[in-house]
């Protein structure tokens, strides 16, 4: 009888003869702190600094008052920020807030705001954004043969299809993309500014108001301005789904999540004095397209060319960002919950969560679709949600003081200065944000029903959702095989 041979020591790292575990394939640390950032930036920086300011301006009524609130923002950004390097550092994962939810609320309010944002947070972000290129696009180069929602949401769809095999052929591909598109995008909002300094140069620009005291706002202007303020920064937190593949990610979470939001915030201020040079207060506040307004100002008709490509520039700039983030809240749920393992499968070789990205990629197509059939409707749904959105943000901000006197061993690489202070001041932003959101959803109706409706049915879904499928928390999963039969196979 032949003796079959086994492994040593020295093969395996472990006994001869002993079961070998192999892991399944989990995140690796490969990217780098420039595509950290630019993921950041290319998530915050949408539609909405094409929209905001004109808000802004219109509650605030007063130069100093509109960018000491731009100024707030960016300040109330990196508070924020600080709260989420803590977190993100000491509990590295691909889930971001679903894991530091799970951990400090349990496995059901995670899974709820996987459901959540697979739903609707997410996805619906994708789908809009696939409108808001297809909207401007199609101005630029419009489809005669099809209506214009339906032009629209073709190339929407083709976008989000194109962008998410990107994504799919790897974490390198879609990262690189990324940087690309960020670039570009930065480069169109530096454009904005030149156009108002050769208006300035020209003697064209709008006249500058005679110096007087600043008027303050209303509490409650300034406080709707600050409302508009945040959901334009809004964003920078998609940084904790790739806490486990960012290289040293102990330092570079810090720098990535910091730098962004400085970038990001003098982006807003320059072109916020780009508007107000050449529009002026009063008319950045009646401006219904204030970029489109200020580059014919500058470069006459060809102007409304260009901002048409540069807004839709902007959103396939989010939407791929928001591809490579969202799919990672699927994936790490997959992980949790037996039922969704083949979402909870990361390809090693391409480096991203494979089937989560395409589960991703056809729920956005069929949120395309029904936004094609029901028009206005669907985006107002998806705005209807915010309040689901600004609750469980506030929950991920009570994680941190929870998860501090629940895990005080825990290793903290980065702990947020002037605690309690500045995670206090963060709490209390949500929570006047998810406030805020209720009043105006509470305010709204859609279909004849109040629409603070939409996010209960969300939630309730959810919670159907989980009764159905409740089950144990399983550990990663793990493949044990015999040293001895892995060696037959070689």
């Amino acid at each position: 009888m032949n003796k079959q041979p086994q492994y040593s020591a020295n093969d395996t790292g472990q006994p001869s003869g002993a079961p070998l575990i192999i892991e399944e394939a989990a995140p690796r640390e490969v990217l780098g702190l420039g595509s950290a950032i630019a993921l950041i930036v290319g998530v915050v920086i949408g539609a909405g600094i094409f929209k905001a300011p004109a808000m802004v301006a219109g509650m605030t009524g007063d130069a100093t008052w509109m960018f000491g609130a731009w100024i707030l923002g960016g300040i109330m950004s990196i508070i924020g920020a600080l709260c989420y390097a803590e977190l993100a550092t000491a509990y590295s994962s691909a889930g971001g807030d679903y894991h530091f939810l799970r951990r400090a609320y349990g496995s059901s309010v995670s899974f709820l705001f996987a459901w959540a944002r697979f739903s609707v947070i997410s996805t619906g972000s994708i789908a809009l954004l696939g409108f808001v290129f297809g909207d401007y696009l199609s101005q630029v180069l419009p489809l005669a043969a099809l209506e214009p929602a339906w032009g629209s949401a073709l190339y929407g769809a083709a976008a989000i299809i194109v962008l998410s095999l990107v994504n799919i052929r790897g974490i390198k591909a879609g990262a690189s993309t990324q940087s690309w598109l960020t670039m570009i995008e930065v480069g169109g909002l530096l454009l904005i500014v030149v156009a108002a300094i050769f208006l300035v140069g020209n003697g064209t620009a709008a006249a500058a108001p005679a110096p007087q005291a600043a008027a303050s706002p209303g509490g409650g202007s300034f406080g709707l301005a600050m409302v508009f303020v945040l959901l334009t920064f809004g964003g920078w937190n998609e940084a904790a789904y790739i806490s486990a593949e960012l290289k040293d990610a102990r330092r570079n979470m810090v720098r990535a999540l910091v730098t962004s939001i400085l970038i990001i915030t003098l982006l807003y201020l320059l072109v916020t004095w780009a508007y107000w040079k050449g529009l002026g207060i009063e008319g950045m506040a009646k401006s219904e397209a204030l970029a489109a307004d200020l580059l014919r100002m500058a470069f006459g008709s060809p102007g409304e060319k260009i901002i048409s490509v540069m807004i839709a520039i902007a959103a396939v700039t989010s939407i791929n960002a928001t591809l490579i983030v969202g799919a990672r809240t699927s994936y790490a749920a997959g992980r949790d919950w037996p039922v969704l393992s083949l979402l909870g499968r990361w390809d090693a070789a391409r480096g991203t969560p494979v089937n989560a990205l395409w589960v991703q990629c056809a729920a956005a197509l069929l949120l395309v679709a029904i936004g094609a059939w029901t028009g206005s409707g669907f985006k107002s749904m998806v705005e209807f949600t915010a309040p689901v959105f600004w609750l469980f943000f506030l929950l991920s901000g009570i994680s941190l003081f929870v998860l501090r006197v629940r895990e005080p061993n825990t290793e903290r690489p980065f702990k947020v200065p002037l605690f309690p202070l500045l995670p206090v001041l963060f709490c209390a932003m949500c929570a006047y944000m998810l406030w805020s959101s209720l009043s105006y959803v509470y305010s709204q109706s859609l279909g004849g029903l109040n629409a603070a409706w939409i996010g209960v049915a969300v939630l309730a879904v959810g919670v159907v959702l989980l009764m159905l499928i409740r089950a144990p928390r399983v550990p990663p999963k793990q493949s044990v095989v015999s040293t001895k039969s892995l060696r037959r196979n070689l």
